[in-house]
This record gives C-alpha cells, sequence and structure tokens, in this order.
C-alpha cells in the first residue's frame, strides 16, 4: 500500500471514529463543502446538510451504532481517489451487520490543499 492510499483509507477510519462517538461535526469535517450524499431515498448536498443529517441521526436511530467499511477496491489516481467498500450499521445492542442492511458503496476523495476530502458517497443494497 503506498502512501496515498493509506491516507486515502485513514480518512474512512477518521468518519467511522466520528460514527462511533456519535461526533456529527466531526463527520461532516470530513466532507468537502459541497458534497453530495445519495442512498436509497436520501439526496444530500453540502457539508452543512450532512452534518444535520447525521447529527439527527445520531440523536435518534443511530444513537449508539457504529458502522463498518471493508474497501475491496482503492484507486488513486492524482488528487482523486475511489473507494469501492462493503459496508453496514451495526445497531446498539447487535454485534453484526444483518444481510438485509448490509451494502455496496462508492467513495469519491478529492485532495484539496494536501488533505483529502470526501466530494461523494453512494451506496446501494447488497441484497
Amino acid at each position: 500500500m503506498d502512501a496515498n492510499e493509506s491516507e486515502v483509507r485513514s480518512v474512512l477510519d477518521r468518519l467511522y471514529k466520528a460514527w462511533a462517538d456519535n461526533d456529527a461535526d466531526a463527520f461532516a469535517d470530513l466532507y468537502v463543502e459541497d458534497a453530495t450524499v445519495v442512498m436509497p431515498g436520501v439526496f444530500h448536498q453540502g457539508r452543512s446538510a450532512v452534518r444535520d443529517f447525521m447529527a439527527q441521526s445520531f440523536a435518534g436511530p443511530l444513537k449508539g451504532s457504529r458502522a463498518v467499511d471493508e474497501p475491496q477496491d482503492v484507486r488513486v489516481d492524482g488528487d482523486t481517489a475511489v473507494i469501492v467498500s462493503n459496508s453496514g450499521i451495526i445497531m446498539a445492542g447487535q454485534s453484526e451487520v444483518p444481510p438485509d442492511r448490509e451494502v455496496r458503496a462508492t467513495w469519491v476523495l478529492a485532495r484539496r490543499n494536501g488533505e483529502w476530502l470526501i466530494s461523494a458517497y453512494t451506496n446501494t443494497p447488497v441484497r
């Protein structure tokens, strides 16, 4: 693994640390200002929309949850990186991701001023 790939992967490590801490600000700080998030039935545009959605989720249905992400493919091309991963949410009191909540995620990261940030995220159910 080269230095760029290691740096890109560390963004997801920090993101999931923020998730485990239920810290919507730290979570959103890893996104570019004009980021997009697309999930089934959801479209968010902008870091503030991501922050607001996560703050509401951490206070409600995602309280005490944690997310897991297993990169399957990581590609870095200049100042852009793409990660395809198997992901899911482990709800409070659970020990693993139920099969019906497994998703395949695609992350697009951009290096801005020397820092890797999430530019776009999307996921789709595996099953």
